[in-house]
């Protein structure tokens, strides 16, 4: 790293808020391209005739490559610097999305969706690690990570409007294109204003048996939840995955205990507080997930909304998300413990989402709806914001990318679960509630009728299970984690990152 990149670790870099606008701006391009593609699947698969059997696999490239190499990412990381980790993974990112953009196939689309899931599992970890070593101090950090936080929630909803806009004036490549003038911007004013903190590298040589055990166990088990929901639960290649999926990440956690440098520290995870935060966030997601999917195609196919109109339904959600990131998580971060911010959230999420299980087929989107996505994004934005910052708060330097890895991951295989789940859950209530009604179907009007009511029974069961689902993520926050306020002296409790020794400066120092 050039000297001119390193700060002491005392000093507080003055041009951190402008590095924030690169982060966020590199966050906000990831995020983007989980729903971006979504909503111009149809056209790609149309215009590059795409099987149906290889359809989902547009979406599922990128989940593997992403969620399978995040840990490894994260630790690439720390012992190569995390900005030029960054510059690598926005480099690879537009490079990539070009690619796609230019595809003649569907082997081009697919590796060049591999290609983004790679350099977005460099990327994402690499820009929360810079957050969280570059904002030291309690209220700015608290600040950063709400301004983070919104864009990390939000950005799939964004990601639905520009998908729709562009797909329906100009083209589905442009859902590939568009990334890269994020990346350029992005990683010029990376080069020009980041400067990461001195002395927080990991010279350690990389554990490569642990890369190998645990990339091979997460895209198992990606791959076993994504095969769950074409194929079925109990196929044989489905419980061969999730059998496969333990083995490798029990053999994964075994290599971790021995070896000298291992690529995820078992401190980090251990910790009660980041623990809390892992599993919470990871349920959280698959919650959201629900929404996003089930609500996307409600609109769209029972109401009859357009693909634009769809996005600028879910704008509220944003709104809100930012409100409670930036007003309401920000505020009181340096007040309250993050379990009392963390745990409420969750709840005010899932109240919002109780609102929506009772969706029908002329449901009024101002009466039902709105109120419903409102509250789902209040709550989700003030947990998100807490989670974020505690998920990295305490860990040393040189632990800070994988650290920040972990969120992605439990960010990526929640989402993943969530999908495969709540898609099976949906499918199998509408299956049901359609065989007991078949006989309504007396005319073409009545069998459309059925039809589209089997969906919204379908839709409103998976609905039910996300409203479950979130009320445990609050649970989960409240009764595991028990860390102070982040300005207070407690901060740190339970996790032991108070107990360092002479080369370990916690990210944090009060």
């Amino acid at each position: 790293m050039p000297k001119t990149d390193a700060l002491p670790e005392t000093q507080p870099d003055p041009r951190r808020w402008k590095a924030l606008i690169f982060i966020g701006l590199a966050q906000l391009m990831v995020v983007l391209d989980a729903t971006i593609v979504n909503i111009a699947l149809p056209s790609a698969q149309k215009d590059l005739g795409i099987t149906d059997g290889n359809r989902q696999w547009v979406i599922t490239a990128y989940a593997l490559a992403f969620g399978g190499l995040l840990l490894f990412g994260g630790r690439i990381a720390d012992l190569w610097g995390r900005k030029r980790t960054f510059v690598v993974g926005l480099t690879g990112f537009a490079l990539a999305s070009a690619l796609g953009g230019a595809a003649a196939n569907t082997a081009m689309l697919l590796g060049a969706r591999a290609l983004q899931g790679a350099f977005g599992a460099l990327l994402a970890p690499a820009a929360l690690s810079l957050l969280a070593v570059t904002f030291t101090e309690a209220k700015e950090r608290a600040k950063a990570f709400g301004i983070y936080g919104a864009i990390a929630g939000g950005g799939g909803a964004i990601g639905l409007i520009l998908g729709g806009l562009l797909t329906e004036y100009m083209n589905w490549r442009w859902t590939f294109f568009v990334n890269i003038p994020f990346a350029v911007v992005a990683a010029a004013g990376a080069v020009m204003v980041i400067r990461e903190p001195a002395g927080g590298r990991n010279r350690n040589r990389l554990d490569i048996p642990g890369v190998v055990l645990v990339t091979l166990g997460l895209v198992s088990l990606v791959y076993g939840f994504t095969r769950a929901e074409s194929d079925g639960w109990s196929s044989g290649v489905t419980i061969g995955l999730f059998v496969a999926a333990g083995v490798l990440l029990g053999a994964f956690v075994l290599v971790e205990r021995k070896v000298k440098a291992p690529l995820l520290p078992l401190r980090v995870v251990l910790d009660r507080n980041r623990g809390g935060v892992y599993l919470s966030l990871g349920l959280a997601v698959i919650g959201m997930f629900g929404l996003f999917l089930f609500l996307t195609y409600y609109l769209q196919i029972v109401l009859g909304y357009s693909p634009v109109l769809t996005g600028v339904a879910f704008l509220p959600m944003v709104a809100g998300m930012i409100t409670g990131s930036t007003q309401i998580g920000a505020r009181l971060m340096t007040r309250v413990p993050a379990r009392f911010l963390m745990a409420p959230g969750f709840l005010v999420a899932s109240i919002g989402m109780l609102l929506l299980t009772q969706i029908g087929l002329d449901t009024s989107y101002p009466a039902l709806i709105l109120p419903g996505l409102i509250l789902m994004g209040l709550g989700m934005g003030t947990a998100f914001m807490p989670a974020m910052s505690l998920a990295t708060h305490g860990v040393q330097p040189r632990d800070a990318g994988v650290a920040s890895a972990m969120v992605n991951t439990s960010q990526q295989v929640g989402g993943a679960i969530g999908t495969a789940l709540l898609n099976t859950i949906a499918a199998s209530a509408s299956a049901t509630w359609l065989a007991a009604h078949v006989h309504d179907a007396t005319t073409p009007a009545a069998a459309r009728a059925v039809q589209f009511q089997g969906m919204v029974e379908g839709f409103s069961t998976a609905i039910w299970w996300s409203f479950g689902i979130l009320v445990t993520a609050a649970a989960i926050a409240f009764v595991l984690i028990n860390a102070g306020r982040p300005g207070g002296s407690t901060a740190a409790s339970g996790s032991g990152a108070g107990a360092v020794d002479g080369n370990e400066v916690p990210v944090l120092v009060h």
